[in-house]
């Protein structure tokens, strides 16, 4: 028999990877023992922003045979996000891709010439990565 408790903790890196999106439009909106599974419900603004959940359901385990899922996108494909003090790049990439060294795909999305400069409440497009 599954115990609640012992999946919710092996899955609460997941958990906490949508409610770190939830500024941004993501919802976690349960979890509950489904048979042998854990249930997990949410909701994602973006396909970027899916990925990054399904990076933190790999990371924890590669087969997740014990996680039923329901993962919304309910959003587009590209994610957006609006520039806040203290930002660069760099850390936006490390935000949305789990690697601070993707800053030029998203520099390359948003035509800018020099990824250094981003301005404080400009809003960009976070590119789908292959």
């Amino acid at each position: 028999m599954a115990d609640f408790q012992t999946l919710e903790q092996k899955y609460a890196p997941v958990v906490d990877t949508v409610k770190e999106f939830e500024p941004y439009g993501a919802k976690f909106v349960g979890s509950e023992l489904a048979g042998e599974q854990y249930h997990l419900v949410a909701q994602v603004p973006s396909q970027v922003v899916l990925n990054r959940v399904w990076d933190a359901i790999k990371k924890v385990d590669p087969q997740y045979a014990d996680l039923k899922h329901e993962i919304t996108n309910t959003g587009g494909q590209d994610g957006s996000y609006t520039i806040q003090a203290g930002d660069n790049l760099s850390k936006v990439s490390k935000l949305f891709y789990g690697n601070p060294n993707k800053y030029e795909e998203i520099a390359k999305a948003n035509s800018m010439a020099d990824a250094n400069k981003v301005k404080v409440g400009e809003e960009i497009k976070i590119p789908v990565l292959d």
